[in-house]
């Protein structure tokens, strides 16, 4: 990708981290998710906003339940969802910040206390509810009995034909798993209420589909001399799709959107390991290739990765449309931000990870 796309996965179980969206916040929200004055609110005002903003979550959920009911969705159903659940987190972490005592017990989502109420769990289960239905595949998809396992056997094979050994290839795999698990929360072939240009297990655009799987066919050959087996189960899911758009066959998507975007950097993995040995960390590395992929990609180069500062104010507020620095006056407020920070900072993707990682290890039998 050549400029900064912003991705975040759907309905997600535990981390709550949405699906991709097309442009910034629009005004209404702007407040949630641009850098603002950092002053401390008094705790009545940030009692009365916060109350305020819980209001409009819960008005717009019940709106989007109605809607889905009476089969009456508007285009883009989740983003007005998205940013109303945003703003309720962010209008709390400026609550907590005013009365620390509202700090309360830790939530099943794994956010931090100081942005979450917990007593308000059933909201985001049902926010998460929501987002299935929104985003559930078209009648027409083609999915597969074994998701996880396609994305590993993929990733473990395109990363053995650039050259990686067993340890490399595996943490391919692995990594893999974490993109589909951001991407999508590891479910197949989903839509997006967010955007109406990607699709799919890897939630790909149409000219991020084409462009890997014309890199696909390149390497294709080089995988048949190691692997026949992966390559005729290939031949099977092109012909099972035919004129399909391949972002709706599984595994045509999770191969088309590896090659697309990681695949070049996977002869990097050892090297990535040695910086960042958490499996944890080297997932958010790779989903922030899918988020801003040009300051990365530069941060990878400088020879200092978790050193390597962001500064420009259209990164920064890609970031924050993808829930990093976005909640609360106080992170609303950095103007920059180090590699280490950012990825601290996706705190959102943490659970989601940490269930790829489970999911690998089944899929590998262990």
């Amino acid at each position: 990708m050549a400029t900064a796309r912003i991705t975040i996965a759907a309905y997600a179980a535990f981390a709550l981290v949405t699906s991709p969206s097309i442009g910034l916040a629009p005004s209404a929200t702007a407040q949630a998710m641009a850098p603002a004055n950092a002053a401390t609110k008094s705790p009545a005002e940030a009692l009365a906003a916060y109350n305020a903003a819980l209001g409009r979550f819960k008005a717009i959920l019940g709106e989007r339940r109605g809607q889905l009911d009476a089969k009456q969705l508007p285009n883009l159903p989740g983003q007005a969802v998205y940013l109303a659940r945003n703003d309720m987190i962010s209008a709390y972490k400026d609550l907590t910040d005013a009365v620390p005592s509202r700090i309360g017990r830790p939530n099943k989502s794994g956010i931090p206390p100081a942005y979450f109420d917990a007593d308000n769990e059933p909201l985001l289960d049902e926010y998460r509810n929501l987002f299935d239905l929104m985003e559930a595949p078209p009648a027409n998809a083609q999915a597969s009995p074994t998701p996880f396992k396609d994305v590993a056997d993929l990733a473990t094979a395109i990363a053995r034909a650039k050259g990686l050994d067993a340890a490399g290839a595996e943490a391919a795999g692995r990594i893999s798993i974490g993109l589909f698990f951001a991407e999508t929360n590891g479910r197949q072939n989903v839509g997006n209420a967010r955007s109406n240009t990607y699709k799919g297990s890897f939630q790909t655009g149409p000219s991020e589909d084409q462009n890997g799987r014309r890199k696909w066919q390149a390497i294709r050959s080089s995988i048949a001399a190691f692997d026949r087996e992966l390559i005729a189960r290939d031949d099977k899911e092109e012909s099972r799709a035919g004129r399909l758009d391949h972002r709706f066959n599984h595994w045509t998507a999770v191969r088309d959107g590896l090659m697309n975007a990681h695949a070049e950097l996977f002869p990097q993995i050892p090297a990535i390991m040695k910086t960042l040995p958490d499996p944890i960390d080297q997932m958010k590395l790779f989903e922030l290739i899918q988020i801003v992929p040009s300051p990365t990609r530069a941060a990878m180069r400088s020879g200092n990765l978790l050193a390597y500062r962001v500064s420009d104010p259209t990164i920064m507020k890609y970031l924050r449309n993808n829930s990093m620095f976005a909640f609360g006056q106080a992170d609303r407020a950095k103007t920059s931000a180090t590699y280490r920070e950012i990825m601290d900072a996706m705190w959102l993707f943490n659970q989601k990870f940490e269930l790829a990682r489970a999911k690998f290890e089944e899929t590998r039998g262990r």
